[in-house]
């Protein structure tokens, strides 16, 4: 599709479920998932638990219709009685977030914006009534909130108020990085109706801020600016003291920062932070003394990351890590020692969790046959149990199979990946495949529910492909040293992992090696264009989205060009101009022979869609090679909206389906054909 015929018009009215392609082949392939399938999917959000144990809470986030909105999904709130697992809907007319259960009750507080209201604003909804009510409106947004010991005092945050002048001219430019907005802090007492918050005095813009138990302290994660890579590379911790507000300590941190928690005796901080400056994620466990700030590194040699920690006592921490293609829920003394598993891997993926003083635990968890659900667990059972079904549906379609593989690259590497295999899959025939690449590239693949809009998964698999999901060198969940292997190397051995995970499923006698596609977003994106271009005699289709093309000016139009510097390149741009120009996609366009669907966000920020321009022009300028350029508008860095990820969806699906299964590899047509279809929420 051009530019040009991106039409909203003919984009609302001409999507379908059948292609030229056939109906039947993309829609009903096999009885397998579909991509209007997908568009439904419902999924678990957060998940929390009141502190008896007895009320669990979640949010569903439910998708719109795609054929008649281009909206949102909404995000609504579900209670469940531990005792008889039985779950209620609590607010499902509008969006809400900011979930938390008010100390000293079971009510449930949230934010939201009811009608009437001219802000986001506080409210108290108490689980048996049903019935909600106002606590708190501020003249601006609250972002964000958390809740002291006592139940009426809160910490929020919210933007600075900024002077509005009257400009004389009738139009105003936007002057870039410059007169942004900080988000400020401020503690209020919720129970008395005329008290005025007060602002935490600290400079920069807060993105945490957590009560010490004993509500004498509060630690403040804050930036410097509120440029987006200030938010990564930039945050500080300093402990507040509640009635003067003075900064009484400085955590000592530097690089990125993830979760703060404090243990129940107040003396210190848990943290999820990186271990150095060029640690590309928040993925390590930190302990910092309340007082002094000191941290104290733990597991440093761990071969996972940390995604989530709460205090099960003063001295003992239950963690959620990452493993490999796997989640592990444990436990560990804040001394380092005693670290052990309560929930190991191989069962299903466990993304967060909550827990009570009881020994009870809920879990947001997917499995490789269902998307994200509450997961339960009481003290004595060995593994959480499933107790919501948001798709019972999906549970009746037929699935290919799942499993984790490893192989070792030439230099001796040992990597993993998911495959996904086609439905009645029969072993010693070779199959098309589509490898779908992960961004970051600080990020992983588990061996769970891997299917979306922008991941073939079962609906590859559906279609007759093999999907594969490789967690090339850089990939998180295998300690630091594995997410650093490839800092200084861009598009080096990370993508030769790539490349040799697709020969390893050749010589398992799985891929057919004339039909392998590639696909990914962001970092994945990068690793798409370079398939296609570099090795472009290895891939015989690719779908790009919101990928890199070119080193150079990608660095000059991003927002984290010191987040690029730090964990990626670690040398600077003006240091090997070359260098960084060879490891760019249009630097090997000639070799371009691989038929490529380009899509991007026109509103992104992160890569700039003149990377998405930049490609295609090399590619229809210097080759004959389909090459062909979708955009988004109103799309970031990855489509959010319902109808923009049903259209990306389709048009993916139908790309590989001619290039990598079509006789005649005839470009598409730039429009979908229409099929009246409806999809039930």
């Amino acid at each position: 599709m051009t530019c040009s015929s991106f039409r909203k018009s003919s984009y609302l009215t001409t999507l379908i479920l059948a292609f030229t392609v056939g109906f039947m082949q993309l829609g009903l392939a096999q009885n397998g998932l579909t991509p209007t399938q997908v568009a439904k999917i419902k999924n678990v959000g957060s998940v929390y638990l009141s502190a008896d144990g007895s009320t669990a809470a979640y949010t569903l986030s439910v998708p719109a219709d795609p054929m008649k909105e281009n909206a949102l999904p909404s995000t609504h709130l579900y209670i469940m009685d531990v005792s008889s697992r039985e779950t209620s809907p609590l607010i499902t007319d509008m969006n809400v977030s900011g979930i938390a259960f008010r100390p000293g009750s079971t009510n449930i507080t949230y934010l939201a914006k009811k009608e009437g209201d001219e802000t986001n604003s506080l409210y108290e909804l108490n689980a048996e009534s049903g019935e909600s009510k106002k606590l708190y409106s501020f003249e601006r947004n609250i972002a964000g909130y958390s809740w002291a010991a006592d139940g009426n005092h809160i910490v929020f945050r919210s933007a600075e108020p900024q002077d509005e002048s009257e400009s004389p001219l009738p139009y105003s430019p936007e002057v870039y990085e410059e007169n942004l907005t900080n988000t400020w802090a401020y503690i209020q007492n919720v129970a008395m109706a005329e008290h005025e918050p007060h602002r935490i005095p600290v400079e920069g813009s807060v993105y945490d801020a957590v009560w010490s138990p004993d509500q004498q302290k509060l630690a403040v994660a804050v930036a410097p600016t509120p440029l987006v890579d200030d938010f990564y590379m930039s945050q500080k911790v300093v402990i507040i003291d509640h009635k003067t507000r003075d900064v009484v300590a400085e955590v000592d941190h530097e690089g990125k920062l993830g979760q703060i928690t404090w243990s129940p005796d107040s003396k210190k901080l848990a943290m999820i932070a990186a271990a150095t400056i060029n640690d590309p994620i928040a993925g390590r466990l930190k302990i910092a003394d309340a007082a002094t700030g000191e941290t104290t590194l733990l597991k440093e040699d761990f071969k996972g990351s940390f995604e989530q920690i709460e205090w099960a006592n003063a001295n003992t921490i239950h963690y959620l890590a990452s493993k490999g293609v796997w989640s592990e829920f444990g436990s560990i003394k804040s001394d380092g020692s005693q670290m052990k598993a309560i929930v190991p891997t191989g069962g299903a993926i466990l993304n967060s969790f909550a827990h009570a003083g009881n020994g009870t635990h809920v879990f947001n968890a997917n499995t490789p046959d269902h998307p994200g659900e509450l997961y339960l667990m009481k003290k004595g059972d060995n593994q959480p149990q499933r107790v919501t079904n948001s798709n019972p549906w999906l549970d009746e379609v037929p699935k290919g199979n799942q499993e984790a593989v490893t192989y070792t690259t030439k230099d001796g590497m040992k990597v993993e990946g998911i495959v996904i295999y086609p439905l009645d899959y029969e072993e010693g025939m070779r199959y098309p495949t589509i490898t779908v690449v992960h961004g970051g590239p600080e990020a992983h693949y588990d061996n769970g529910w891997l299917t979306s809009y922008s991941m073939a998964g079962q609906m590859g698999a559906a279609e007759g492909f093999v999907v594969f999901y490789p967690n090339y060198r850089g990939s998180t969940g295998r300690g630091i040293e594995y997410a650093m292997s490839s800092q200084g190397d861009l598009a080096g051995a990370e993508f030769d992992d790539i490349v040799e995970g697709v020969d390893y499923l050749i010589a398992e006698g799985v891929t057919d090696e004339a039909k392998v596609g590639v696909t990914g977003g962001s970092y994945g994106g990068y690793a798409t264009a370079w398939m296609s271009t570099k090795y472009s005699d290895r891939f015989a289709a690719g779908v790009m989205f919101v990928g890199i093309s070119n080193n150079l000016s990608k660095w000059g139009t991003s927002d984290i060009p010191e987040e690029l510097y730090y964990v990626h390149a670690r040398k600077r741009i003006w240091e090997d101009y070359m260098g960084y120009l060879e490891r760019s996609p249009i630097y090997h366009v000639d070799n371009a022979k691989t038929p490529l669907l380009i899509m991007h966000g026109k509103e992104d920020t992160r890569v700039d869609p003149g990377q998405s321009y930049e490609l295609y022009r090399h590619i229809k300028t210097r080759t004959d090679t389909p090459v062909r350029l979708v955009l988004y508008p109103g799309e970031g860095h990855g489509n959010r909206h319902a109808t923009a990820r049903f259209d990306y969806n389709l048009r993916a699906m139908r790309w590989f389906n001619e290039y990598l299964k079509g006789d005649e590899n005839q470009r598409p047509d730039t429009e979908l054909e229409v099929e009246k279809m409806t999809i039930e929420n």
